[in-house]
């Protein structure tokens, strides 16, 4: 039998390394990475979108279109999203966000609670935030990771875990392709 001390300094030892392996990707790691997404840039004007919601059985629940028109006023940027989903039903969301400084962006939605935070390195962008959804007639707040990368300076995938509690509910995934500038009329 082990002495107590022992076996208490074993299980402190177990738990701080199961809670660092949790600590995850943080977005610094992805600094040397090209092209530089600078949202600011990618979404001034016409983006279009597909995704889908998986199930964490990884059953497609929902797919959905967004079309995107954002607009950019000095550090403050607006993207007004207009979604479709598979069954007809349609969204908007409106993000009013905020380049804090070169790395750090904050965001407003009216179905966001508080405010999500968003930190940028090199190609990728880590948003974090709680968004109000109705399911089955209820309101469920539920938590997003979401993680967006630039591929090329029109292509951005966006992957995003939902969990509510701290439990995997579902993954977001998400492909953005910006849209070229109308001409101008002669």
């Amino acid at each position: 039998m082990l002495p107590r001390q022992f076996t208490r300094a074993l299980l402190l030892l177990s738990l701080v390394i199961a809670i660092a392996g949790c600590a995850g990707v943080q977005p610094q790691q992805y600094a040397g990475e090209s092209p530089e997404f600078l949202i600011e840039e990618y979404f001034d004007g016409r983006v279009l979108a597909w995704g889908m919601f998986e199930k964490r059985n990884g059953e497609v629940a929902r797919r959905f279109t967004v079309d995107i028109d954002g607009s950019v006023d000095g550090n403050r940027i607006t993207l007004d999203e207009h979604f479709v989903y598979d069954d007809g039903e349609t969204e908007r969301r409106v993000w009013e966000i905020e380049k804090l400084d070169e790395h750090t962006y904050e965001g407003r939605a009216g179905d966001v609670v508080g405010t999500a935070t968003g930190e940028r390195y090199g190609n990728a962008l880590n948003w974090r935030y709680t968004l109000a959804l109705e399911v089955d007639g209820r309101t469920w707040n539920l938590q997003f990771d979401d993680w967006m990368y630039l591929v090329d300076e029109d292509t951005l995938i966006n992957k995003a875990i939902v969990t509510k509690f701290g439990f995997r509910v579902g993954t977001v995934t998400l492909f953005f392709r910006r849209q070229p500038e109308p001409e101008a009329a002669q």
